[in-house]
């Protein structure tokens, strides 16, 4: 097995706008704001975004990999957080939908995603 190490970098830096950050991945800038300001995607929407977003990937690949008849991938998140302390969660709740595979077929490309 390889020991190289594949790097994700993100650059974030203040706007000028208290608690609205700008940031960049290679070429790509977007803005995230902090849950109190919240006119753009928060940290928490991103985060989460990122988990589901894996999950989808994760799934359409396992489903190629096997021959799978997957179709389409939806997968919601919900992050439960108090509104008084944001920071954490309380819990997240990952819903996936799959279009094509028959319900065991299903199951077993969501339990590859739930074993990584």
């Amino acid at each position: 097995m390889s020991d190289e190490r594949l790097v994700n970098t993100v650059r974030s830096y203040s706007s000028g706008t208290v608690g609205r950050s700008l940031n960049t991945v290679g070429r790509h800038h977007f803005v995230i704001d902090s849950p109190t300001l919240g006119e753009e995607i928060t940290s928490g929407d991103a985060f989460l975004a990122g988990i589901s977003s894996c999950g989808v990937n994760l799934v359409e690949a396992a489903a190629q990999e096997s021959g799978g008849s997957l179709q389409r991938t939806y997968v919601t998140i919900d992050g439960i957080r108090l509104r008084s302390n944001p920071t954490p969660f309380e819990n997240i709740v990952m819903r996936f939908e799959l279009t094509g595979p028959r319900q065991e077929q299903a199951e077993a490309l969501v339990r590859r995603y739930q074993d990584r």
